[in-house]
């Protein structure tokens, strides 16, 4: 059975896609970079309260750099993160990163639509991030 599936086909399709992907986050990142200029994270704040303050084009780019450069994007996004002051999501994102079989899940993504839906923990009391 596996003798019939055309690999080489099949990683083409991959290829191709992770290319389209890398340079969709590379356009999509300057767009981004006026947006996160804006934004203003508490200091200390955690992963949920980042997030809630981190608009929806940042964790599209962190996917797309995920499913594109897979294991490399640990350190392209940790990097990137940092430079843009969302330190508390470097961990969480360079954890997935190098998680294998991760990189087709839009993890980062679905933490946000999570945090904008059911909100985030700080200090023991539920709070919205709206």
């Amino acid at each position: 059975m596996l003798d019939s599936i055309p690999w080489n086909q099949f990683f083409l399709y991959v290829g191709i896609s992770m290319l389209i992907a890398f340079l969709l986050a590379l356009l999509l990142m300057i767009v981004a970079w006026r947006q996160v200029r804006t934004i203003s994270v508490p200091p200390g704040a955690g992963f949920g309260e980042t997030l809630a303050h981190t608009p929806f084009l940042v964790v599209v780019i962190i996917d797309l750099l995920d499913f594109a450069l897979d294991v490399l994007a640990a350190p392209v996004t940790w990097v990137l993160l940092d430079r843009w002051g969302l330190a508390a999501l470097r961990n969480v994102s360079a954890l997935e990163a190098l998680l294998p079989f991760t990189q087709p899940i839009p993890t980062m993504t679905i933490s946000w639509i999570w945090v904008r839906l059911f909100g985030y923990e700080q200090g023991g009391k539920e709070k919205s991030p709206l």
